[in-house]
């Protein structure tokens, strides 16, 4: 059994509230809605850590292939983002599976939230640090007495942390302005480094026409499991079958999509109008290293992994206190 915080609770009802009206306009018109059959399929609910784009491709060709239905599934995915935090809106009951950073999975636990992971999609971050290419910043150590971009709160903000403390540089001596979505900050030279997705980011400002350089967290011994799916202790309680359905048939998506990554671009175009194939389909083949399609079976998660991430949130204070990993993350469902 597990215990609500004061704030958790509040937090939760909430997003009760906000959860009668998620089904807006960014999301894709389905009959799932939620727990119950449709047409002999069980509806479920996956919603994503961010909008609708190619980072979540392995899950839209789970849908347009069928490969959920001949698991006996009706699924609905929902796109995420500040205003539907995926970790709230699994928690409070209202949908069933959830897609966020690992990180978030293990700060969940100590506040009393039962999410565990099922699977890590991305096994290698796609963050990475980048800037322009005639900026003459190549490595950590050149971001010192420099104005960059930091992304706070979060993966992001853990792993750029966890490169400046590996980097053994000073953070205060680096200038942080905090990042949004804008890239213009840094095209304008404004700051000279900027946070960003090696698959998203990095590739928008490319098709701009300009030359980068990458920072990669792997170069300072960092890689924490970035985009993981979860759900709750309680619907594994209760329903394990239709858990390990679930994973199978979007590990068996994601497994076509690295087979056929510009097909896969384009089912996503259906959930986003405003996608373009070119940019999903770069994102898509830019992500198959990252899902590390060589190491079978997809989205198996290590325990050495979870960790080093765990000790790391407690060394940056991110984490007060260790959580159990057997609680924390399970491959059952996978294998």
């Amino acid at each position: 059994m597990w215990r609500w915080s004061r704030k958790s609770l509040l937090i939760v009802m909430s997003v009760c509230l906000l959860a009668l009206t998620a089904c807006g306009s960014n999301d894709v018109p389905s009959s799932a809605s939620g727990d119950g059959e449709s047409g002999g399929l069980k509806k479920v609910v996956l919603r994503l850590k961010w909008v609708h784009q190619a980072q979540f491709a392995g899950f839209y060709t789970a849908v347009e292939k069928g490969f959920y239905k001949e698991a006996g599934l009706d699924v609905e995915i929902r796109p995420g983002g500040a205003d539907f935090p995926s970790v709230q809106m699994i928690a409070s009951g209202a949908e069933q599976f959830g897609v966020t950073g690992a990180d978030q999975i293990l700060m969940a636990r100590e506040k009393g939230v039962p999410v565990k992971a099922l699977s890590a999609i991305y096994r290698k971050t796609p963050f990475v640090l980048f800037s322009l290419k005639d900026s003459g910043i190549t490595k950590m150590e050149d971001l010192v007495g420099q104005k960059i971009g930091v992304k706070l709160g979060g993966n992001e903000e853990l792993t750029y942390r966890a490169m400046v403390k590996n980097a053994g540089i000073d953070g205060t001596k680096v200038e942080e302005m905090p990042a949004k979505y804008d890239l213009s900050p840094l095209l304008s030279g404004q700051v000279k480094a900027w946070p960003g997705y090696v698959i998203n980011e990095v590739l928008a400002v490319q098709e701009q026409g300009n030359e980068v350089n990458i920072i990669e967290p792997s170069d300072y011994d960092i890689n924490f499991y970035a985009d993981t799916l979860f759900t709750t202790e309680d619907i594994i309680e209760r329903d394990p079958e239709m858990v390990k359905s679930f994973v199978q048939a979007s590990m068996k998506g994601w497994s076509y999509a690295i087979e056929n990554p510009e097909e896969a671009a384009e089912f996503g175009l259906k959930y986003g109008d405003k996608l373009t194939i070119d940019h999903e389909a770069s994102m898509m083949n830019a992500s198959i290293p990252l899902l590390e399609p060589e190491n079978l079976p997809l989205g198996k998660m290590e325990s050495e992994a979870w960790d080093v991430l765990q000790q790391n949130l407690i060394d940056l204070e991110f984490l007060k206190e260790e959580q159990n990993l057997e609680d924390v993350f399970s491959n059952e469902f996978i294998e």
